[in-house]
């Protein structure tokens, strides 16, 4: 199996394109952005970092955050069906779990198809490189993360049904809250 991109990232000043070679675009916190991997990047990078040690998949956001400086950070929607397709593919296997936690561990063949993919891994993890040192002055990763999972979680709550008056007034509160002590830092 081989890990097919129709795009390079755009941080080698190229759009990624999808079909009808239209520039595939993305809204996130800052505004409009291109697109930072073609097709097959994240699986690889998911399987690059998980070949370096075994890691559950909030620390795969975490490390791909990391490394990009701040500049981009996946969601969990990306990274999740991607540790899905890699196990479903023999590529990494749930090492233990911890409750919903799993801790994924590359297996022999998953080993094989990094070092048969080698250079396209070298190549995607140098453009990461070049984007943490572009963008490392940009906002902390970690806040990014604490934003996101402060909206999906907001989300999620919101989806299982109406609030009472005391639930509205408590998460009201809460948000307050964190806005003053962010507002105070």
């Amino acid at each position: 199996m081989r890990f097919h991109r129709y795009s390079h990232c755009c941080a080698q000043g190229e759009g990624a394109t999808g079909a009808g070679g239209r520039e595939r675009r993305h809204f996130g916190l800052f505004g409009v952005r291109r697109r930072f991997f073609g097709q097959g990047d994240v699986r690889l990078i998911i399987l690059k970092l998980i070949s370096e040690k075994p890691s559950h998949g909030y620390e795969i956001i975490k490390a791909i955050e990391d490394r990009l400086g701040g500049a981009y950070s996946p969601s969990p929607g990306i990274v999740y069906p991607a540790l899905t397709l890699l196990e479903e593919q023999g590529l990494i296997r749930v090492e233990t779990t911890d409750g919903p936690r799993k801790l994924y561990a590359i297996t022999p063949e998953g080993t094989t198809e990094l070092e048969r993919n080698r250079a396209m891994a070298e190549e995607i993890f140098a453009r990461i490189a070049a984007i943490n040192a572009r963008h490392g002055g940009g906002p902390a990763p970690q806040i990014v993360r604490a934003m996101e999972n402060l909206k999906l979680a907001l989300r999620l709550r919101l989806s299982q049904g109406p609030l009472g008056a005391e639930q509205v007034a408590r998460i009201a509160n809460l948000l307050d809250e964190a806005a003053k002590s962010v507002e105070g830092s």
